[in-house]
Protein backbone atom coordinates (compact mmCIF):
# COMPACT_ATOMS: atom_id res chain seq x y z
CA UNK A 1 0.00 0.00 0.00
CA UNK A 2 2.97 2.44 0.71
CA UNK A 3 4.70 1.78 -2.75
CA UNK A 4 1.29 2.36 -4.02
CA UNK A 5 1.05 5.50 -2.32
CA UNK A 6 4.21 6.76 -3.26
CA UNK A 7 3.94 5.98 -6.72
CA UNK A 8 0.77 8.44 -6.94
CA UNK A 9 2.71 10.92 -5.09
CA UNK A 10 5.72 10.63 -7.39
CA UNK A 11 3.23 11.26 -10.36
CA UNK A 12 1.27 14.08 -8.85
CA UNK A 13 4.41 15.84 -7.74
CA UNK A 14 5.65 15.27 -11.93
CA UNK A 15 2.35 16.44 -13.05
CA UNK A 16 2.40 19.81 -10.87
CA UNK A 17 6.07 20.33 -11.23
CA UNK A 18 5.49 19.75 -15.18
CA UNK A 19 2.30 22.32 -15.15
CA UNK A 20 4.14 24.85 -13.11
CA UNK A 21 7.33 24.95 -15.55
CA UNK A 22 4.89 24.56 -18.41
CA UNK A 23 2.78 27.93 -17.18
CA UNK A 24 6.34 29.79 -16.20
CA UNK A 25 7.51 29.69 -19.96
CA UNK A 26 4.52 30.50 -21.40
CA UNK A 27 4.01 33.81 -19.26
CA UNK A 28 7.62 35.19 -19.54
CA UNK A 29 7.39 34.55 -23.44
CA UNK A 30 3.66 35.77 -24.48
CA UNK A 31 2.86 38.69 -20.92
CA UNK A 32 3.15 41.54 -23.38
CA UNK A 33 0.66 39.92 -25.14
CA UNK A 34 -1.88 40.00 -22.32
CA UNK A 35 -1.33 43.59 -21.75
CA UNK A 36 -2.37 44.71 -25.16
CA UNK A 37 -5.48 42.76 -25.10
CA UNK A 38 -6.32 43.75 -21.90
CA UNK A 39 -6.01 47.17 -23.04
CA UNK A 40 -8.41 46.92 -26.22
CA UNK A 41 -11.10 45.04 -23.94
CA UNK A 42 -11.60 47.98 -21.17
CA UNK A 43 -11.45 50.94 -23.86
CA UNK A 44 -15.40 51.85 -24.86
CA UNK A 45 -15.21 52.21 -28.45
CA UNK A 46 -14.17 55.19 -30.12
CA UNK A 47 -15.94 57.66 -27.90
CA UNK A 48 -12.87 56.72 -25.22
CA UNK A 49 -10.39 59.44 -25.68
CA UNK A 50 -8.16 56.75 -24.89
CA UNK A 51 -8.92 54.93 -27.62
CA UNK A 52 -6.29 53.12 -29.11
CA UNK A 53 -6.78 52.93 -33.37
CA UNK A 54 -5.14 49.88 -34.09
CA UNK A 55 -2.77 47.37 -33.03
CA UNK A 56 0.04 48.91 -34.17
CA UNK A 57 -1.19 52.42 -32.08
CA UNK A 58 -1.14 50.24 -29.13
CA UNK A 59 2.03 48.52 -29.43
CA UNK A 60 3.48 52.15 -30.18
CA UNK A 61 1.35 54.61 -27.66
CA UNK A 62 2.61 52.22 -24.55
CA UNK A 63 5.93 52.02 -26.04
CA UNK A 64 6.15 55.80 -25.85
CA UNK A 65 4.52 56.84 -23.08
CA UNK A 66 5.07 53.90 -20.84
CA UNK A 67 8.65 52.62 -22.21
CA UNK A 68 9.40 48.82 -22.50
CA UNK A 69 8.02 47.86 -19.04
CA UNK A 70 4.83 48.67 -20.10
CA UNK A 71 4.36 45.92 -21.80
CA UNK A 72 5.35 44.03 -18.65
CA UNK A 73 2.68 45.95 -16.26
CA UNK A 74 1.26 43.28 -13.95
CA UNK A 75 3.60 40.49 -14.85
CA UNK A 76 4.05 39.77 -11.44
CA UNK A 77 0.71 38.36 -10.15
CA UNK A 78 0.51 35.80 -13.03
CA UNK A 79 4.41 34.65 -12.53
CA UNK A 80 3.30 34.12 -8.80
CA UNK A 81 -0.15 32.88 -9.81
CA UNK A 82 1.29 30.53 -12.82
CA UNK A 83 3.42 27.88 -11.01
CA UNK A 84 0.38 27.23 -8.68
CA UNK A 85 -2.31 27.94 -11.77
CA UNK A 86 -0.55 25.70 -14.68
CA UNK A 87 0.11 23.14 -12.11
CA UNK A 88 -3.77 22.91 -11.21
CA UNK A 89 -4.69 23.24 -14.64
CA UNK A 90 -2.90 20.00 -15.62
CA UNK A 91 -2.66 17.95 -12.32
CA UNK A 92 -6.78 18.29 -11.98
CA UNK A 93 -6.68 17.50 -15.62
CA UNK A 94 -5.29 14.48 -15.52
CA UNK A 95 -7.62 13.28 -12.20
CA UNK A 96 -10.48 14.39 -13.54
CA UNK A 97 -9.49 12.50 -16.93
CA UNK A 98 -8.68 9.21 -14.49
CA UNK A 99 -12.52 9.97 -12.07
CA UNK A 100 -14.16 9.85 -16.01
CA UNK A 101 -12.35 6.61 -16.88
CA UNK A 102 -15.17 5.07 -14.73
CA UNK A 103 -18.20 6.27 -16.20
CA UNK A 104 -19.68 5.41 -19.33
CA UNK A 105 -18.48 8.69 -21.37
CA UNK A 106 -16.43 8.03 -24.62
CA UNK A 107 -13.04 8.67 -24.04
CA UNK A 108 -13.31 11.89 -26.51
CA UNK A 109 -16.15 13.06 -24.36
CA UNK A 110 -14.12 13.04 -20.97
CA UNK A 111 -11.20 14.46 -22.23
CA UNK A 112 -13.37 17.46 -22.35
CA UNK A 113 -15.40 17.10 -19.21
CA UNK A 114 -12.60 16.93 -17.66
CA UNK A 115 -10.90 20.08 -19.52
CA UNK A 116 -14.19 22.02 -17.94
CA UNK A 117 -13.85 20.42 -14.68
CA UNK A 118 -9.72 21.61 -14.62
CA UNK A 119 -10.66 25.27 -16.30
CA UNK A 120 -13.00 25.73 -13.44
CA UNK A 121 -10.88 24.89 -10.61
CA UNK A 122 -8.27 26.70 -12.22
CA UNK A 123 -10.57 30.10 -12.43
CA UNK A 124 -11.06 29.61 -8.53
CA UNK A 125 -7.01 29.64 -7.97
CA UNK A 126 -6.21 32.34 -10.20
CA UNK A 127 -9.27 35.09 -10.17
CA UNK A 128 -8.00 36.84 -7.10
CA UNK A 129 -4.77 37.36 -8.92
CA UNK A 130 -6.45 38.28 -11.96
CA UNK A 131 -8.29 41.08 -10.41
CA UNK A 132 -4.99 42.68 -9.27
CA UNK A 133 -2.99 42.10 -12.88
CA UNK A 134 -6.06 43.59 -14.50
CA UNK A 135 -6.26 47.06 -12.44
CA UNK A 136 -2.29 47.72 -12.87
CA UNK A 137 -2.52 46.68 -16.74
CA UNK A 138 -5.24 49.41 -16.97
CA UNK A 139 -2.85 51.69 -15.28
CA UNK A 140 -1.25 54.36 -18.35
CA UNK A 141 1.33 55.81 -15.91
CA UNK A 142 4.58 55.50 -16.32
CA UNK A 143 5.80 51.77 -15.07
CA UNK A 144 8.20 53.41 -12.76
CA UNK A 145 5.15 55.95 -11.15
CA UNK A 146 2.66 53.00 -10.90
CA UNK A 147 1.78 51.02 -7.53
CA UNK A 148 3.89 47.95 -6.81
CA UNK A 149 1.33 44.78 -7.10
CA UNK A 150 1.86 44.37 -3.12
CA UNK A 151 0.53 48.19 -2.89
CA UNK A 152 -2.04 47.66 -5.55
CA UNK A 153 -3.27 44.13 -3.65
CA UNK A 154 -3.33 46.44 -0.49
CA UNK A 155 -5.69 48.92 -2.11
CA UNK A 156 -7.96 47.22 -3.13
CA UNK A 157 -8.41 44.19 -0.22
CA UNK A 158 -8.91 47.82 2.17
CA UNK A 159 -11.47 49.21 -0.29
CA UNK A 160 -13.72 46.21 -1.02
CA UNK A 161 -12.26 43.40 1.03
CA UNK A 162 -11.68 39.75 -0.30
CA UNK A 163 -15.70 38.75 -1.08
CA UNK A 164 -16.85 39.76 -5.10
CA UNK A 165 -16.75 43.17 -4.96
CA UNK A 166 -12.88 42.86 -4.15
CA UNK A 167 -10.45 40.43 -4.64
CA UNK A 168 -12.83 37.78 -6.00
CA UNK A 169 -14.22 40.78 -8.30
CA UNK A 170 -15.16 38.85 -11.64
CA UNK A 171 -15.31 35.30 -10.67
CA UNK A 172 -18.15 34.13 -13.02
CA UNK A 173 -16.44 35.55 -15.86
CA UNK A 174 -13.37 33.75 -15.00
CA UNK A 175 -15.23 30.58 -14.11
CA UNK A 176 -16.52 31.25 -17.78
CA UNK A 177 -13.39 32.28 -19.15
CA UNK A 178 -11.43 29.30 -18.10
CA UNK A 179 -13.81 26.13 -18.27
CA UNK A 180 -14.61 27.07 -21.72
CA UNK A 181 -10.95 27.82 -22.58
CA UNK A 182 -10.09 24.54 -21.27
CA UNK A 183 -12.57 21.97 -22.42
CA UNK A 184 -11.99 22.77 -25.63
CA UNK A 185 -8.11 23.31 -25.02
CA UNK A 186 -7.65 19.66 -24.11
CA UNK A 187 -10.59 18.21 -25.53
CA UNK A 188 -9.33 19.17 -29.31
CA UNK A 189 -5.96 18.74 -28.21
CA UNK A 190 -5.56 15.11 -26.90
CA UNK A 191 -8.62 13.76 -29.86
CA UNK A 192 -6.69 14.88 -32.57
CA UNK A 193 -3.06 13.92 -31.49
CA UNK A 194 -5.02 10.58 -31.03
CA UNK A 195 -6.37 10.61 -34.82
CA UNK A 196 -3.36 12.12 -36.29
CA UNK A 197 -0.21 9.54 -36.63
CA UNK A 198 3.32 10.04 -34.55
CA UNK A 199 6.33 10.43 -36.38
CA UNK A 200 9.15 8.57 -35.42
CA UNK A 201 11.98 11.80 -36.78
CA UNK A 202 11.75 14.06 -33.20
CA UNK A 203 11.42 17.27 -35.40
CA UNK A 204 8.33 16.45 -37.51
CA UNK A 205 6.97 14.92 -34.50
CA UNK A 206 7.56 18.76 -32.13
CA UNK A 207 6.20 19.97 -35.24
CA UNK A 208 3.03 18.13 -35.07
CA UNK A 209 2.45 18.51 -31.43
CA UNK A 210 3.11 22.03 -31.71
CA UNK A 211 0.89 22.80 -34.71
CA UNK A 212 -2.15 20.99 -33.09
CA UNK A 213 -1.54 22.61 -29.89
CA UNK A 214 -1.26 26.17 -31.70
CA UNK A 215 -5.31 25.36 -33.17
CA UNK A 216 -6.12 24.27 -29.92
CA UNK A 217 -5.07 27.13 -27.99
CA UNK A 218 -6.67 29.67 -31.08
CA UNK A 219 -10.14 27.83 -31.28
CA UNK A 220 -10.37 27.97 -27.70
CA UNK A 221 -9.49 31.61 -27.84
CA UNK A 222 -12.39 32.05 -30.39
CA UNK A 223 -14.70 30.76 -28.65
CA UNK A 224 -14.10 32.21 -24.98
CA UNK A 225 -13.58 35.59 -25.41
CA UNK A 226 -16.79 37.31 -24.37
CA UNK A 227 -16.14 36.02 -21.54
CA UNK A 228 -12.63 37.19 -21.23
CA UNK A 229 -13.89 40.84 -22.60
CA UNK A 230 -17.05 40.47 -19.57
CA UNK A 231 -13.78 39.91 -17.33
CA UNK A 232 -11.98 42.86 -17.82
CA UNK A 233 -14.90 45.37 -17.90
CA UNK A 234 -15.74 44.12 -14.31
CA UNK A 235 -12.00 43.75 -13.13
CA UNK A 236 -10.97 46.85 -14.65
CA UNK A 237 -11.80 50.40 -14.09
CA UNK A 238 -15.32 51.52 -14.39
CA UNK A 239 -16.41 54.33 -16.82
CA UNK A 240 -17.63 56.77 -13.86
CA UNK A 241 -15.52 56.20 -10.79
CA UNK A 242 -17.66 55.65 -8.02
CA UNK A 243 -20.75 53.91 -9.97
CA UNK A 244 -20.50 50.20 -11.04
CA UNK A 245 -21.71 49.86 -14.77
CA UNK A 246 -20.31 46.46 -15.16
CA UNK A 247 -21.68 44.26 -12.15
CA UNK A 248 -21.74 40.51 -13.43
CA UNK A 249 -20.88 38.22 -16.11
CA UNK A 250 -23.94 38.04 -18.24
CA UNK A 251 -25.37 41.37 -17.83
CA UNK A 252 -21.92 42.89 -18.66
CA UNK A 253 -21.98 40.78 -22.29
CA UNK A 254 -25.36 42.06 -22.58
CA UNK A 255 -24.79 45.72 -21.91
CA UNK A 256 -21.81 45.95 -23.80
CA UNK A 257 -23.41 44.19 -27.07
CA UNK A 258 -26.35 46.92 -26.73
CA UNK A 259 -24.35 49.83 -26.49
CA UNK A 260 -20.77 48.66 -28.98
CA UNK A 261 -22.18 45.98 -30.86
CA UNK A 262 -21.35 42.30 -31.45
CA UNK A 263 -17.87 42.77 -32.28
CA UNK A 264 -17.21 44.42 -28.99
CA UNK A 265 -17.58 41.30 -27.51
CA UNK A 266 -14.60 40.39 -29.62
CA UNK A 267 -12.13 43.00 -28.49
CA UNK A 268 -8.69 42.41 -28.00
CA UNK A 269 -9.34 38.46 -29.71
CA UNK A 270 -6.57 39.39 -32.07
CA UNK A 271 -3.33 39.88 -29.10
CA UNK A 272 -5.26 36.73 -27.54
CA UNK A 273 -4.88 34.53 -30.59
CA UNK A 274 -1.37 35.96 -31.18
CA UNK A 275 -0.60 34.92 -27.15
CA UNK A 276 -2.71 31.62 -26.75
CA UNK A 277 -2.71 30.50 -29.65
CA UNK A 278 1.63 29.69 -30.27
CA UNK A 279 1.30 30.51 -25.54
CA UNK A 280 -0.30 27.21 -25.90
CA UNK A 281 1.33 25.07 -27.65
CA UNK A 282 4.00 26.28 -25.85
CA UNK A 283 2.57 25.09 -22.62
CA UNK A 284 1.43 21.80 -23.93
CA UNK A 285 4.63 20.55 -25.40
CA UNK A 286 6.88 21.70 -22.33
CA UNK A 287 4.30 20.11 -19.92
CA UNK A 288 4.41 16.72 -22.24
CA UNK A 289 8.49 17.12 -22.59
CA UNK A 290 9.17 18.01 -18.61
CA UNK A 291 6.53 15.27 -17.65
CA UNK A 292 8.43 12.70 -19.65
CA UNK A 293 11.75 13.83 -18.98
CA UNK A 294 10.76 13.81 -15.02
CA UNK A 295 9.15 9.82 -15.23
CA UNK A 296 12.78 9.57 -17.06
CA UNK A 297 15.44 11.16 -14.72
CA UNK A 298 13.51 11.55 -11.04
Amino acid sequence: MSGKKQTLLREASHQIMAGGSAGLVEICLMHPLDVVKTRFQIQRGRSDPNSYKSLGDCFRTIFRNEGMLGFYKGILPPILAETPKRAVKFFTFEQYKKLLSFTPLSSGLALSVAGLGSGLTEAIVVNPFEVVKVSLQANRDAFTVQPSTFAQARYIISANGFGLKGLNKGLTSTLGRHGVFNMIYFGFYFNVKDMIPASQDPTWEFLRKFAIGLASGTISSCVNIPFDVAKSRIQGPQPVPGEIKYRSCFQTMALVYREEGYLALYKGLIPKIMRLGPGGAVMLLVYEYTYGWLQKNW
